[in-house]
Parts: C-alpha cells; sequence; structure tokens
C-alpha cells in the first residue's frame, strides 16, 4: 500500500489531478453553503447547524473517494469505488453544469473580496481617485465577463451549439447596434474618461457648463454618479456630458476677496488684507494645505457700492472651502478692529423733486460690541466640506 502511495505521488498528474478536485469540492462547499444561507432563516438553529456539518462531511468524504480514484488506489475498495461512480456522475451534463455554477460563484466572490481588500489611501491625491474609479470599474468588468464564460460554458454542457448561438446573437447585436447609438457613445466616452484620467470618484465636478454639480461617487463604463450638496443623487450618462470642471485635480485656489467703503483708508485696508493671508498661511493648523505663499493681487475692482480687494491662495485639491471659510472669518474681525467698513446697503428714496437721504449708522456702543475677538482661535472649526456651485441645489 505505502510503495503504491509512493509510486503514484511521484507522478505529476496525479498532484495536478488532485489539485483540480481540491478546487472543485471547494467551489461545491461554498455553493452549498451559499444555499444553506438562503433557507436558515426557514429552519431551527439546531436543524441548520446539523445540515452544515452534513454538507462538509459529504464534500469531505466525496473529495477523499475522488482523490483516491484519480491517485488509483484499488485496494481502497469503498473510497475507490464511491470516487469511480462520482467522477462517471460529473461526466454527464447535470454534473458538469453543476461544477460550472459553483466554481463561477467562487470566481464572483473572489472578485468581490480582492476588490475589498483594495483600499486607496486616505489622503487625499490623485492616485487615491484613480484606485477608487478603477476598483469599481475593474470589478463590474470582471463579473460580467465571469457571467458570460459561465453562461456559455453551461449551454455548452447541456448540449447547446454556444459558437452557433454566439454567431445569432451577433447579428442580433448588429441589429441592436443601430438602435444602441447612444449606448455604444456612453461606454466609448467612458472608457477615455478612465483611461486619460479625466475625473474619478471623489472629485468635485460640474457638468455642462453648471447645469450639475456634486462629488462623484461612482464612475463606470456607462454612467457617473454625483452627489449634491441636498444629497439628491444624479446619474448622467457618459455620452451626455459635453465639458466637465473639476474643481478638485491636481491642486485649488482660493480667491479670498473683500469689499471696503470708498470712504476707507485703501492702504490700510490692504495692508490688513496681506497680514490676515500671511497670518493663515504660517498657522500651523493651516499652512499643510497652501502650496504656495499668498499672491496680494490688491485692488481688483471699483464696484457701486465699494471697493474690491483680494488675494489668491494656491491650496491643496478640495482645502479652498474651508481655507476661504477661515479667512471670511479673519478678515471680517480684522475689519473691525482697524475701524474699516465693508460696505452696507444703501438706497435713495426721492419724494417730490427733493431726494431724501437715508444712511446707515452705527451706534457708539456697536463698536464695543465688537472687541475681544481673537480671530486666530476659531470657535466653530469650518469643515473641509465644499461649497455649493452657482445654481445647484442646497
Amino acid at each position: 500500500m505505502w510503495e503504491q502511495l509512493q509510486t503514484q505521488f511521484a507522478k505529476p498528474q496525479v498532484w495536478i489531478g488532485l489539485g483540480i478536485t481540491l478546487l472543485v469540492a471547494y467551489a461545491l462547499f461554498r455553493f452549498g453553503r451559499t444555499l444553506l444561507r438562503r433557507i436558515e432563516e426557514h429552519l431551527s438553529r439546531p436543524l441548520a447547524l446539523g445540515l452544515r456539518w452534513v454538507w462538509l462531511l459529504v464534500v469531505v468524504v466525496g473529495w477523499l473517494a475522488v482523490a483516491t480514484h484519480v491517485a488509483y488506489l484499488p485496494n481502497v475498495p469503498v473510497l475507490f469505488d464511491l470516487g469511480q461512480d462520482i467522477v462517471s456522475g460529473f461526466r454527464n451534463s447535470a454534473g458538469q453544469a453543476v461544477v460550472i455554477v459553483a466554481l463561477s460563484l467562487i470566481a464572483w466572490n473572489f472578485v468581490g473580496l480582492v476588490s475589498r481588500r483594495v483600499v486607496p489611501d486616505q489622503e487625499f491625491s490623485r492616485r487615491t481617485v484613480r484606485v477608487q474609479t478603477l476598483k469599481g470599474a475593474v470589478e463590474s468588468t470582471l463579473k460580467v465577463v465571469i457571467a458570460v464564460i459561465g453562461v456559455i460554458a453551461g449551454l455548452q454542457t447541456l448540449g447547446v451549439n454556444a459558437s452557433s448561438l454566439l454567431a445569432g446573437v451577433s447579428v442580433l447585436g448588429v441589429a441592436v447596434g443601430f438602435g444602441a447609438q447612444s449606448l455604444v457613445r456612453d461606454v466609448f466616452t467612458g472608457f477615455f474618461i478612465l483611461l486619460e484620467d479625466q475625473y474619478g470618484v471623489g472629485d468635485v465636478i460640474t457638468v455642462n457648463g453648471g447645469v450639475l454639480s456634486g462629488g462623484v461617487e461612482k464612475l463606470n463604463l456607462r454612467v457617473t454618479t454625483l452627489r449634491a450638496m441636498d444629497g439628491t443623487v444624479h446619474i448622467i450618462p457618459n455620452g451626455q456630458i459635453n465639458t466637465v470642471s473639476v474643481s478638485s485635480k491636481d491642486w485649488s485656489r482660493v480667491v479670498a476677496t473683500v469689499d471696503v467703503t470708498y470712504s476707507a483708508n485703501i492702504d490700510d485696508a490692504l495692508k490688513v488684507l496681506e497680514r490676515v493671508s500671511d497670518e493663515i498661511y504660517k498657522d500651523e493648523e493651516w499652512n499643510g494645505f497652501f502650496l504656495e505663499a499668498p499672491e496680494q493681487q490688491g485692488v481688483t475692482q471699483l464696484a457701486p457700492d465699494g471697493v474690491t480687494l483680494r488675494a489668491l491662495f494656491k491650496v491643496q485639491p478640495k482645502s479652498q472651502y474651508a481655507i476661504g471659510r477661515e479667512f471670511n472669518r479673519r478678515i471680517k474681525i480684522a475689519m473691525d478692529e482697524q475701524g474699516i467698513e465693508i460696505p452696507a446697503p444703501q438706497r435713495g428714496v426721492t419724494f417730490g423733486d427733493r431726494p431724501l437721504e437715508i444712511r446707515l449708522v452705527r451706534e457708539p456702543g456697536e463698536d464695543g460690541a465688537r472687541t475681544g475677538q481673537d480671530r486666530t482661535q476659531a470657535p466653530v472649526k469650518p469643515s473641509l466640506s465644499r461649497e455649493p456651485a452657482e445654481g445647484e441645489l442646497t
């Protein structure tokens, strides 16, 4: 017996056969467990547990019997004969169909398992965006391939000529293709979006010049899914996307503006703007978001209601929203401390031939109410969430 085992196990084809049978046995075991999970809720707990152990025992004994037959050990009469019967049974159409379904199920679950293990970095970057995007696209594509191969193999085992069937399907596909040009266009557009990394999952985009905007939650070859600020999900076929504005590609910019009245000292206001900009840039909490030192552009507009001052901050993508909110808080406090007025609405009302002029004037106690503010310490930290685009639902 021992000498026969040594002789058989010295053959490479025996090891290959054992490996294949072990894979098929595992596939059948997983297939049976999946079916049991579907009916466990209708069974008592002891019965469900007993069925699990019975199925495990059946698979183990079946594999040992087939392994004995593959290794050709006729000295083990019970297992050898049982293995011969099992092998002959799986050579029939029904047995092959069960194996194909089990193997397809294993491949399907394996793709999902590998996809879940591909975890992108927590920090937002182009690599993270690309990994998240390709992860979903590759997973869905592989599952479609597995389903198609499984159906074709199953038809072959049932005696259906898959070659002639595929030929007929291809002719039908050509006919359907004329009526599904939009679907083909969606797929081609989605392919080039992924290939060129135009945008990906996690990016903030505006589609077709501001018609729709939001964060990209899902992207595949057919559609792009956006989540708007109010939580609305927009599902856009890729073929209908003509232009895309990406707010989180490589780097972003904060357009830091503040308006002051015409009566204000512009030089003092510019010094305040520069001081607040440098203050945020040198703050340890915010410095990591900056890619360059702030750029002071000075007076950019003489508007009807006031004078516009502007600075530019080049920052990490998707951080422009929080930095912009912090700038607004600090510049308001700084302007109050220096007594520089930010324009308030003014209106002129005419009664007859003589105009009645109305001015908004601060009460003497209002300036004192603004003292004691610390612009370097925010009472509420601004979040990193994005700002709604113009016209977007909020």
